[in-house]
Order: C-alpha cells, then structure tokens, then sequence
C-alpha cells in the first residue's frame, strides 16, 4: 500500500499530540518494511532531521510555510485541493491530528481525534478557536472512512456529540516508550534537576500544559493544605498555555513561590528523570483524551494520583489514587497519604509498573497498521 501521513504535528509539537505522531512513526518505521509511506509537514524552516531515522519505504516532504496556511487553505477557505497534490495518490491516507483536508473522492481516510476537550472543557480554548474548532472536527469526523480515538472515553463523545456510528469508531490507546524506566544514576538526576533548577528538597510533580483544563489552581490548594508545613516542593512541568496567568497569581496569592517551581517544557529526553526523581505524580486534568504523563510516571515507577474524571480511570486503572479533581481536600488527603505511608506508595509503584507496560507504542503501531489494511482493502 501507499500511506498518506500528515507528520505536521511531529515536528510542530513538543509534547502531547506531536509526541503521539513521532513515536508511532518510530513504531512504524520499525514494523512495516513493506507498505510505502508518504510523509509531509509544513514548516517554514525545519528540516527532516528532526523526525525519526526514516528507512528507505518512508520518504517525508516539506511543504516550506507555516502550517498555519494550510489550516487557512484547507479549512477556514475550504478550498478543495486535495491532498494527493501534496502525496501523489495514496491507497489510504491517515491524519493523525483532527483536520481532514480535502483528498480524491474515492481515497480511504483515517482520522485521529485525540479528545473534544473544546466541548466538554469550553474553558480550554478560546471562544475563536472553540467555534473553529467544533466545525472543522464535525466536518472531518463526517467525511472520514474511518476514526480513531485515543480513548473509549473519546469515543462515547463522538458518539454522543457528533453522532457518529459506533462501528466507525476503533479505539487506539497511546504508548510508552522504552525509555521511559526508573532511572537509578544520581549523578544523571542532579544534573536534570540542576538544569531545571529544583535543588534538592524533595519535589511533587505534575506534568502539563500550564491552561484551565488541567487544574493546576486547585492543585496548588492541595498542596498549600496538605504539604505547606513540609519539606516538599511543587513542581509544575510544561509550557504555558491559554490562560495560564491564573496558576501563576494562585502561587503567589499563597505565598509559595518559593515552593512551587515552574521549568517550563521539559525536553523529551530528560522527562525519565524528572519522573524518577519525584516522590509522587499529580495528574488532576478536568478532562482528557488519553492522559500520556499517567503512563509515562508508572514507567518510571513513581506512584500516581490521577483525576477520575473522563477517561483517567480507564487508563490507570487500579494503579493510581483516583480522586474527584473539583474537590481541594480529597486532593490533599491523597498528597498526605502517599507521603506519609511508605507501603502505599511501594503497592503503587508496583501495580504502575505493571500497568504500564500494557501500553506500549509497539503494540499501538500494529494495532494501526491493521486498520491502515482494512480500510485500505475497502
């Protein structure tokens, strides 16, 4: 077969759906030795380099303009130019990010929808971007041969809000790769820890975009109630997002900027450290698709407390604390337990680490080049 595969967001994105692409590209690139792949990514000025070592069945494009353009072209204009102008045509042709642009008529089509956080989350996005949104998936979801969703969570809201058939929806989970595992070299983690700047005091860590969505307000009220008095510090890893003022105000309104500590995105590479060298992994999301920073955490063998809300059950499973992510002190109950019951945390860290090598980008590459034959044979 020849596959159409838009990589955009590998090398737009650092972490959460850019993540997602790269590595099952990696996966890809080792499992499929005989299908052709056609790459493209609009970028004004990066190269290939920063995908993966791509084999000789997979050739990437570079279409030199920011992918803002083609999101305008394609999706705001609507213009139908399909994108086998991009890909030469293809047996099936996959967009692993939300947006389907126009493709030949009779082109099989696969479409990834990661979550629809913009419509049961209205606060994560702004009003603009909500609206563009919720037409551009409508639209893509309705014109797709085939969906996949990171979740069985995503996929009861497609059903639900966009109406779409069950049976044309298959659940593809994310993965963890290798690399995520206990790191154990002291001299690896106090070189992360000083590059980041977390000194020595032992640290909680949460890991996500600074935005509404993820809750970090009333995280930080968890930890000013559970852990003030302590020797704890907070640590908030990633970039700063849609409103991302309010996490910063609630620090300060508290008095912890001494204890709440902000590295901002956190390079791929270095992320096995940061988990290992944590006492525990908050994750109190008010929604999400899949919620990688759980997995990747118990890769690590670091104990985890995970929001119940959306599909946060369904991927941790009985591996994690589970608490309702609106409540402050159930939040800060679970933060007290797991630092002061060292038991607790030895049971978590060995069901997380069980857990999660149920999720592996391995199995999800195989999973996907399934249905890349299916759909393709229709």
């Amino acid at each position: 077969m020849r596959i159409g595969l838009d990589v955009t967001a590998a090398v737009s994105q650092g972490g959460g759906i850019g993540r997602y692409v790269r590595e099952l590209l990696r996966a890809l690139t080792v499992l499929d030795t005989e299908n052709e792949y056609r790459l493209f990514f609009a970028s004004k000025d990066i190269s290939t380099e920063v995908l993966p070592a791509l084999p000789g069945n997979f050739r990437a494009r570079r279409i030199p303009f920011h992918d803002i353009w083609l999101a305008r072209v394609w999706h705001r204009l609507r213009a139908p130019l399909p994108v086998e102008l991009i890909t030469g045509q293809v047996d099936v042709y996959h967009s692993p990010d939300f947006a389907l642009p126009p493709t030949f008529r009779n082109t099989p089509t696969l479409l990834t929808v990661h979550d629809l956080s913009f419509r049961r989350q209205p606060s994560s996005a702004a009003p603009g971007l909500r609206h563009y949104l919720d037409g551009v998936v409508s639209r893509s979801v309705g014109r797709a041969t085939h969906v996949l969703a990171d979740s069985q969570s995503t996929k009861d809201d497609l059903m639900e809000l966009y109406l779409t058939p069950e049976n044309k929806i298959t659940v593809l989970y994310a993965g963890v790769g290798s690399d995520f595992s206990p790191v154990t070299d002291q001299d690896t983690i106090a070189e992360v820890r000083s590059r980041y700047g977390l000194g020595d005091s032992p640290y909680i860590l949460s890991v996500g975009t600074l935005q509404p969505r993820k809750n970090h307000v009333r995280l930080i009220a968890a930890f000013d109630r559970a852990l003030r008095d302590s020797q704890y510090n907070l640590v908030l890893a990633g970039g700063e997002g849609w409103m991302y003022e309010d996490v910063r105000d609630q620090v300060v309104k508290r008095g912890l900027k001494q204890r709440v500590i902000f590295p901002g995105f956190v390079a791929e590479d270095d992320l096995p450290c940061l988990y290992s060298a944590a006492s525990m992994m908050v994750f109190p999301s008010l929604y999400e698709g899949f919620g990688l920073p759980i997995v990747e955490a118990m890769a690590c063998g670091v104990p985890v407390i995970a929001s119940n809300a959306s599909c946060l059950p369904e991927v941790a499973g009985n591996a994690s604390l589970m608490v309702d992510p609106r409540d402050v002190s159930a939040m800060a109950t679970a933060m007290q337990e797991l630092v002061s019951q060292s038991s607790l945390r030895a049971a978590l860290r060995a069901r997380g680490l069980e857990r999660a090598e149920q999720f592996r980008w391995e199995n999800s590459a195989a999973e996907l080049l399934q249905i890349y034959r299916t759909i393709g044979e229709h």
